[in-house]
């Protein structure tokens, strides 16, 4: 991707049904109700965290949670309408703001139109070829025949993306998504569970009706390359660095990170060219505030998440660090209703102000949107690293410690100063290519420009 928009987003994730207040099962004699009119209100304060692209989970009429689909081409009659989500990506469209939806292709609820058609008719149904059916046995359900779900919830009837009424129908509805709210992006729910060969022919679907539509996929492990790549998908979710993130700062051992953003994403590293969507936390994750043991360590977390390589994301709330953890049988706390007219108590209200110095920061400087990495110091509690673009140098530093920290950089032929821009007022000139970085505040951080 040469001089994509992708290249300076910044995200904002909302998931609707849950920050809306929306009713946890769709009741399909109920009326339609333009809960999606809400997010309106939320439009200026996503701006002025400096986020200028909004990821909207799942947006389409489902069963409940939004991921078992009942119609791809209806809004789900709990958020609106099709006129109610056009007239919100227009809005965004004129602030300037990117619009990328879910798109969950790889399964659908039990009670979509075309299974219910199988489950009555059995063989016969025109759509039998759409599932992946075995009519040797029966399903947890009872039903004639068993099928493929996903990760064993049988709820979610997998579908055959290899057969053409399946692809020409998903096909059909991106065409009806490009077209009627002209969005800018999909994230592909489960990507990584999907065929290749169906994603490959999607990415060029997309891009023959938009050029720039960007493609993300939902990949928790495995080779990134296999799926991110010029012939598939732009981007995924970073799941390799999402433990590293907390866990580094709650354990003291900034060496966790370290490895990771070195082993992945430094020179000649395999994900070094990729523009990967970063995270902190999501609407499957437990909140980062409710994971860091210690509240002061959202700082230096964030600073972090907003200059390391990839393209940093927001989860609704979490700006405050806002709380919530899965239970083993509910997300419902990470997906709470927030009416931000009147959010109630801010766990963290100061968080906010780092995110928009953070998003400032990647605005001014080239090197922190498309720089690469280069690790120059780590320890327990410290770590320093090089983003280079161009002729560009930015030096960053992250103090996870209780403490002022003094850390030495060596940066051979450098010649000039290393000039703090989040902290102004503090140079540090090179001296025969190496600079002394004195007081660091604790639980914080600086980002430095080499300027002449």
């Amino acid at each position: 991707m040469k001089n994509h928009w992708s290249e300076g987003a910044i995200f904002y994730h909302i998931y609707p049904l849950g920050s809306t207040g929306a009713p946890r099962s769709n009741d399909a004699e109920a009326p339609v109700t333009a809960r999606l009119e809400q997010l309106y209100g939320w439009l200026d304060h996503i701006q002025s965290l400096g986020a200028n692209a909004l990821y909207l989970g799942p947006l389409f009429e489902s069963k409940s949670h939004g991921y078992d689909t009942l119609d791809y081409f209806q809004v789900d009659r709990r958020l609106g309408s099709r006129e109610t989500l056009a007239a919100l990506s227009a809005e965004l469209h004129r602030r300037g703001m990117r619009l990328v939806l879910d798109a969950v292709f790889n399964h659908v609820s039990r009670e979509h139109w075309a299974f219910r058609d199988v489950l009555a008719h059995g063989a016969n149904s025109p759509y039998a070829g759409w599932f992946h059916l075995d009519f040797s046995r029966q399903s947890p359900y009872h039903d004639p025949f068993t099928y493929q779900s996903w990760d064993g919830h049988y709820s979610l009837v997998k579908l055959n993306t290899s057969h053409p009424g399946v692809r020409q129908h998903l096909f059909e509805a991106v065409k009806d998504w490009v077209n009627t709210y002209d969005i800018d992006g999909l994230r592909l729910d489960a990507a990584d569970v999907m065929a290749p060969a169906f994603l490959s022919a999607l990415a060029q679907h997309c891009h023959d009706l938009k050029p720039d539509l960007w493609l993300m996929g939902e990949l928790v492990q495995g080779d990134y390359t296999r799926l991110v790549n010029s012939d598939t998908l732009d981007s995924c979710t970073n799941y390799i660095t999402y433990k590293g993130l907390y866990s580094s700062f709650n354990d003291h051992n900034l060496f966790e990170i370290a490895h990771t953003l070195r082993t992945y994403f430094g020179e000649g590293a395999p994900y070094q060219r990729l523009r990967l969507y970063n995270f902190a936390d999501n609407h499957d994750v437990d909140r980062v505030a409710a994971s860091l043991r210690e509240p002061a360590h959202l700082h230096p977390l964030h600073l972090l998440l907003f200059s390391m390589p990839g393209i940093p994301s927001i989860y609704y709330g979490s700006e405050w660090g806002w709380q919530g953890k899965r239970t083993p049988h509910s997300d419902q706390e990470l997906r709470p209703a927030i009416d931000i007219r009147s959010p109630g108590s801010l766990p963290h209200p100061e968080l906010a102000e780092t995110i928009r110095r953070m998003a400032a920061l990647r605005r001014e400087l080239p090197a922190l949107r498309l720089g690469g990495y280069r690790e120059l110091l780590v320890a327990s509690e410290q770590l320093a690293f090089l983003r280079t673009w161009g002729d560009e140098m930015a030096v960053v530093v992250v103090n996870a410690g209780s403490a002022p920290a003094q850390v030495d950089i060596d940066l051979p032929g450098a010649q000039g100063s290393l000039v703090d821009r989040l902290n102004p007022g503090s140079s540090y000139p090179m001296v025969d290519g190496r600079c002394r970085i004195t007081d660091t505040a604790p639980d914080w951080g600086r980002v430095l420009r080499l300027e002449s």
